[in-house]
């Protein structure tokens, strides 16, 4: 399984029956997958999302929206839960706007299922840690 680290983008390969011993970059040696929502914006979206073939679960949201500050320990709660089925990580909608227009975000919060970049599905709207899971593994 190829990974792309979080921090300095590069592509590394992970075993399939690794991915949920915490493996780390063989360059930066940062935590792959630490099992909390990454942060990405418009400048490391793309090389992230194409690097890795996980599932990328994103989270558009905003400081200033009260539902996403609502689901933020929600979507951690499924972070940790899938670990090395599925990365999960956040976009803040105002500070990245070529990201969130690109995918035309126009309510927050909203996940986005990616799968080797393409959008596959998406669920606009606060919802819970069980239910983030279930979306994310269907």
């Amino acid at each position: 399984m190829h990974v792309a680290c979080p921090h300095c983008q590069t592509t590394n390969r992970v075993p399939d029956e690794r991915l949920r011993d915490e493996p780390v970059c063989g360059r930066c040696g940062t935590s792959l997958l630490p099992g909390e929502p990454l942060t990405l914006n418009d400048s490391n979206f793309d090389a992230f999302v194409s690097r890795s073939e996980l599932p990328v679960v994103v989270d558009f949201w905003a400081a200033w929206c009260g539902p996403c500050r609502v689901m933020a320990p929600q979507f951690e709660a499924a972070a940790r839960e899938l670990q090395g089925r599925a990365v999960l990580v956040k976009v803040d909608s105002d500070a990245s706007p070529r990201t969130a227009g690109r995918f035309a975000i126009r309510s927050i919060p909203t996940l986005v299922k990616l799968d080797k970049g393409r959008e596959v599905k998406r669920q606009p709207g606060a919802v819970q840690a069980a239910q983030i899971v279930a979306w994310a593994t269907r």
